[in-house]
C-alpha cells in the first residue's frame, strides 16, 4: 500500500503523525518487551524442559548474538530497500520466530527460534527510529523522538510485570506468543499509514561477509565461555574459531571499500573511550539482570510476577530522570556523570548483598534497586550523547549503531561467562544455596566492572566533550538527542540526521 510523504515531512500533532508513532512504538516496544520478559521466565523454562543452566544462558544469548551481529546490516538494508519495507519484514520475522518459541517442543528448538528472533530484531530495531527521523518535519522530530522514547520506556516498565503474570497465570510460552497480536497491529498500521523512504544516494555493496564474521566471532567466544567447565575441549575449539573469525573480521573491514564497521572511527579517542565504558557498564548490567531474577525466585521464594515487579523502580527512575540527566550533561559536561553514575550503580549492587532466603522486598530489595536505577539515570543519557558528539554528523548513525552493538555484545559475553566464574553451572541454578553464594560473588564482580568503567571515564572523557553540541558551536558534530528510552539491554539507536529531498530522506554525507 502506497502512502505519500507530505512535502517537508509529517507534523507530529496530525493524525498521520500519530499513526506513524503508533507503528514505530509498537514495533520497537515489542522488541523491548522481549528483552525484559525472558529473564523472568527462565526458571520456569528450566523446569519445563528439565534443562541445564547452559541451555538457559543460550536462551538469552542466542537472541542477543544475532541481534548484536546483524543490527548494523539491518539499518543499511532499510536505507537501501526502504525503511518501512524492512521494518515490516522485521516485525513479521520477529512474530514468526516468537510463534516458534511459543510452541517449541524442546530447549534446542527454543534456542534456534531465539536466534531467529534476533534476526528479526536486527531488521526492525534500527528501522523504528529511522522511520521517525525520515518522515517527520524537521521542527517536530525532537518531539516525535521524545514521544517514542517515553512510550518505549513504558513498554520496558510493563515488560517484567506482564511476563511474570503470564508465567504465573498461564505459561512461559505466552511470554513469546503475546508478540503475535502486537505484530499484526504493527504491520497493519505500518502498511496503511507509514510512508516509504529510502536513502536517495545508496552506495556500494552490503558488507555481508563482515556481518557474518562478526556474528561468528561472537558465537565462538560465547560458546567457549558457556561450555568452559562442562566441555573444555569443545570450548577451546570454539574459542579459537571465534578468535580467528574476529581477526578475519578486522582484516575484511580494513580492506573493504564499503565496510560495515569503518575501523578508522576508533582513531577518535573519545568515541573509543566511551565504548570501552559501555562494555564495562553493560557487561555488569547484563549479568546482574539475569542473576537477580534467579536469586529472587530460587532463593527468596518470589513468584515470577513478584520478581518481574522487583525491577520496576529502575525503569521508573530512568523515565523520570533521564531527560534531566541529559540536560545536566550539556551544562556541566559528561565526565562527572559518566564517572559517578557507575559508582552509584555499584553501590546499589552491593546493597543487594542483603537479599537471601525470605528477603523482604521493602527492606532488602527496594533500596538497592532504587540506588541502581539512580546510577543508570545519571550515566545512560550522557553516555549516548557523548557517543554521538564524538563524531561528525555524517557518522552519527554508525556511531550509535556501534555503541548499541557494543552494549549488547558486553551483555552477551557477561551472561555467557560470569555464571561459571561464580560457581553456577549444570543444574546449580535449582539449588538455593548455590544460587545465593554465586549471586553474592557475581555482585562483587559486577561492582568491580562498574568501578573500572568509572575510572576509564574519569581519565579519558573530557569535561567539555558535549560543548560542540550547543547551537552556537557549529563544528559539524552531531547534536545528540538526550531523551533516551529505557531499554536496559542497550543504548538507543540514532540513525543519523536526515534531510528531506523531493519526498524522500537520506543521511547527510560527511563533508569531503
Amino acid at each position: 500500500m502506497s502512502v505519500s510523504l507530505p512535502s517537508g515531512g509529517i507534523r507530529a500533532k496530525t493524525p498521520a503523525g500519530r499513526w506513524v508513532l503508533l507503528a514505530t512504538v509498537l514495533g520497537s516496544g515489542m522488541a523491548m518487551l522481549d528483552s525484559t520478559v525472558v529473564n523472568v521466565a527462565l526458571p520456569s523454562i528450566g523446569r519445563s524442559f528439565d534443562t541445564s543452566l547452559a541451555a538457559l544462558q543460550w536462551t538469552v544469548n542466542a537472541y542477543t548474538l544475532t541481534l548484536a551481529g546483524l543490527i548494523l546490516l539491518g539499518g543499511a538494508l532499510g536505507d537501501r530497500y526502504g525503511r518501512r519495507r524492512v521494518f515490516v519484514i522485521g516485525v513479521a520475522w520477529f512474530a514468526l520466530a516468537s510463534l516458534l518459541c511459543g510452541i517449541a517442543p524442546n530447549v534446542e528448538t527454543l534456542i534456534a527460534a531465539r536466534a531467529l528472533q534476533g534476526i528479526g530484531g536486527a531488521l526492525l530495531t534500527p528501522g523504528s527510529l529511522a522511520i521517525i527521523q525520515a518522515t517527520f518535519h524537521a521542527d517536530d522530530r525532537a518531539r516525535a523522538v521524545g514521544t517514542w522514547s517515553g512510550l518505549g520506556g513504558v513498554a520496558s516498565a510493563i515488560g517484567p510485570f506482564l511476563g511474570g503474570w503470564l508465567v504465573d497465570a498461564v505459561s512461559w510460552r505466552w511470554v513469546f506468543l503475546i508478540n503475535l497480536p502486537l505484530a499484526v497491529v504493527t504491520i497493519v498500521v505500518a502498511l496503511r499509514s507509514v510512508p516509504e523512504t529510502f536513502d536517495p544516494q545508496p552506495r556500494g555493496r552490503f558488507d555481508v561477509s563482515g556481518a557474518a564474521l562478526a556474528a561468528l566471532a561472537l558465537a565462538g567466544v560465547t560458546w567457549a565461555l558457556v561450555e568452559a567447565q562442562g566441555n573444555p575441549t569443545s570450548a577451546a575449539l570454539a574459542g579459537a574459531a571465534g578468535v580467528v573469525a574476529g581477526v578475519a573480521f578486522v582484516v575484511v573491514e580494513k580492506r573493504s571499500r564499503e565496510p560495515m564497521l569503518p575501523l578508522d572511527i576508533f582513531r577518535i579517542r573519545l568515541f573509543t573511550s566511551v565504548n570501552v565504558v559501555t562494555l564495562f557498564v553493560y557487561g555488569a548490567l547484563g549479568a546482574f539482570m539475569l542473576l537477580l531474577v534467579l536469586e529472587l525466585q530460587t532463593v527468596a521464594g518470589y513468584s515470577a510476577q513478584e520478581a518481574g515487579l522487583a525491577l520496576l523502580p529502575v525503569t521508573v527512575v530512568m523515565l523520570l530522570l533521564s531527560a534531566r540527566s541529559g540536560d545536566l550533561a550539556r551544562r556541566i559536561g559528561p565526565r562527572w556523570q559518566l564517572s559517578v553514575g557507575p559508582l552509584v550503580c555499584a553501590g546499589g549492587l552491593l546493597t543487594l548483598l542483603r537479599v537471601g532466603p525470605h528477603a523482604s522486598y521493602v527492606a532488602d530489595v527496594l533500596p538497592g534497586v532504587v540506588v541502581f536505577g539512580l546510577g543508570l539515570a545519571v550515566l545512560v543519557a550522557p553516555l549516548t550523547a557523548t557517543v554521538l558528539a564524538s563524531v561528525d554528523v555524517g557518522r552519527a548513525g554508525i556511531a550509535s549503531g556501534v555503541n548499541n552493538a557494543a552494549a549488547r555484545a558486553a551483555g552477551l559475553l557477561a551472561v555467557a561467562g560470569l555464571p561459571a566464574l561464580v560457581g553456577l553451572s549444570g543444574d546449580g541454578y535449582r539449588d538455593p544455596g548455590v544460587v545465593d553464594t554465586g549471586f553474592d560473588r557475581a555482585l562483587w564482580i559486577c561492582a568491580a566492572l562498574l568501578v573500572v568503567g568509572s575510572a576509564v571515564a574519569w581519565f579519558t572523557v573530557p569535561s567539555r566533550a558535549l560543548a560542540a553540541t550547543e547551537p552556537d558551536v557549529p563544528d559539524g558534530r552531531a547534536a545528540p538527542c538526550v531523551r533516551v528510552g529505557c531499554d536496559m539491554a542497550g543504548p538507543p539507536l540514532d540513525p543519523g540526521h536526515e534531510r528531506v529531498q523531493g519526498g524522500v530522506t537520506g543521511r547527510e554525507r560527511p563533508a569531503p
